[in-house]
């Protein structure tokens, strides 16, 4: 007996060595709570449920296989990776299709967001690129790193996504940060975003005429839902409603209304949140929170600890990636920022991006556990 729990102890600790195990618990204590937000927002449907849960499963081998590949092998094939992410980036245009542009491919019985795939390979392929020159890069090396994230970024513009094509860019920008440019850039940046940000809030309307029609609905409404509250403005208003009606500990699992009676649209998806904050008001929505915090400092401190430049950088891009995610989902669904179409990580329904984050969080054990020793 003593013989088979030791031989079953090696077995486990064989499979989980290569594991992030305060990590792997957080990831799973989010996919908990995204199980049961679904189960809520889907009006208590099993099927949403089951499939968003074995979407759970799939992420969860991918994160297991890849925590396991060696971060040399990882490195050497990160070019490989980072073109064949870009091989269905092009198909969708031809084959693909979408309620606002053409980014989905039908596989069956589910379909694929090939653009979440370049969330993971543009930072791997810009640490692999910056890796090779001394940091921080001069300006044809920096240049380089630019025409890497205009390759994914343009596909994704083509496909009418806006808001998954912010994403992109930013995991890329992230690298460029982490890598070590000069802080003037930085500030052109700051200064171009604040800009950008006045532009949307302040413009006059005829300047929004190069924008396609639902996309200066999204601005507009941005600016003042209320001009068009059963329409165009709904959407925000019921959101707000939703997280304002949770209070302090929320109406109970199962009780929110807005999704319930169907007040909410996108409740299973890019509003999952607000279900989340009825249903747990403001005390789930900090556990939450915490749980992200927990991950962005955990793959800070990863990258921090690292001795390799090409793990650091892809590291700490990964974690600040996520940040991004929740701030851009959170602004959306309060009204702080135009609706555009992005989930909250591992609390929305979506296989595509719940395999994408969580393989991701497994390159990053796997650039901890096969960290070098020496320096």
């Amino acid at each position: 007996m003593k013989f088979l729990l030791r031989w079953l102890l090696e077995l486990l600790l064989r499979f989980t060595r290569s594991l992030d195990l305060p990590m792997l618990a957080v990831l799973l204590a989010l996919m908990v709570i995204g199980l049961a937000t679904q189960y809520s927002a889907s009006n208590e449907s099993v099927r949403g449920v089951t499939m968003q849960g074995a979407f759970y499963f799939v992420g969860l081998l991918a994160l297991w296989v890849s925590s396991r590949v060696p971060m040399h092998l990882l490195k050497q094939a990160t070019p490989a990776i980072f073109v064949l992410s870009l091989v269905p980036m092009v198909l969708v245009l031809f084959i693909g299709g979408g309620k606002y542009g053409n980014h989905w491919i039908k596989l069956g019985f589910f379909n694929v967001q090939p653009a979440e795939l370049c969330k993971l390979s543009l930072p791997m392929m810009l640490a692999w690129h910056f890796d090779r020159f001394r940091l921080p890069p001069r300006f044809m090396v920096l240049l380089g790193g630019v025409a890497i994230i205009a390759l994914p970024v343009g596909l994704t513009l083509l496909q009418r996504d806006l808001g998954t094509a912010v994403l992109i860019m930013a995991t890329g920008v992230f690298v460029l940060f982490l890598a070590g440019t000069s802080w003037w850039w930085w500030g052109a940046a700051a200064v171009l975003g604040g800009g950008g940000f006045a532009f949307a809030k302040l413009a006059p309307i005829e300047w929004l005429s190069f924008l396609r029609p639902y996309q200066q609905d999204r601005i507009l409404t941005f600016r003042n839902p209320d001009n068009d509250p059963m329409g165009a403005g709904w959407n925000i208003l019921q959101s707000q409603i939703a997280i304002g009606g949770g209070g302090m500990t929320g109406k109970g699992w199962g009780q929110g209304t807005q999704s319930h009676l169907n007040y909410l649209p996108e409740h299973t998806t890019d509003f999952a949140f607000s279900v989340l904050s009825e249903d747990f008001g403001w005390v789930g929505v900090m556990v939450v929170l915490a749980l992200y915090v927990f991950l962005i400092g955990r793959c800070l401190w990863i990258a921090a600890d690292s001795r390799d430049g090409y793990a650091r950088m892809l590291a700490g891009a990964i974690g600040l990636s996520l940040f991004v995610y929740v701030m851009v989902n959170g602004g959306m669904i309060s009204g702080l920022l135009p609706v555009v179409g992005v989930p909250m990580p591992l609390i929305s329904y979506g296989g595509t991006s719940a395999v994408t984050i969580l393989l991701g969080f497994g390159v990053v054990m796997a650039l901890r556990a096969h960290r070098p020793v020496h320096r």
